[in-house]
């Protein structure tokens, strides 16, 4: 795999609400420095931890500069790079992570129940293709 320069959010392909906030995502990062890969895809199994088995456990990851997070952590190191009024949601950090990634587990294993589920991965549409790891 070549070498990867810019911040990568990995996410659940199939979950609704995922792809909700990929959609968030895109247009708000207009100028492209984040990059989106499902956890399903190739470049998730080359750069992850293995997942666990039982997909309600799954998480949202984010690689920017090496440093690989995840849970309530990796949303918000993403709103943060996202910068503006993004950013501020990044002051939640002061609240402790057991706290922050009880809550976040809490909608994570509910998500599918909540919002549904797709029976395939997101495929990028053309605009979105260059945005997108397998």
């Amino acid at each position: 795999m070549n070498k990867i320069d810019k911040p990568i959010v990995f996410f659940d392909g199939e979950c609704i609400m995922c792809n909700k906030f990929v959609d968030i995502l895109l247009n708000i990062d207009k100028a492209g420095a984040i990059i989106i890969a499902p956890l399903q895809g190739q470049t998730a199994a080359k750069l992850l931890p293995p997942l666990p088995n039982n997909r309600e456990e799954w998480s949202i990851f984010y690689i920017d500069q090496g440093e690989i997070s995840a849970q309530s952590d990796a949303f918000l190191n993403i709103c943060r790079r996202l910068g503006g009024i993004w950013s501020i949601l990044s002051l939640f950090k002061i609240i402790p992570r057991s706290i922050r990634d009880y809550i976040y587990r809490v909608i994570a294993r509910n998500r599918y129940q909540l919002f549904g589920r797709r029976s395939t991965c997101r495929m990028p549409n053309e605009q979105e293709k260059s945005r997108f790891l397998p």
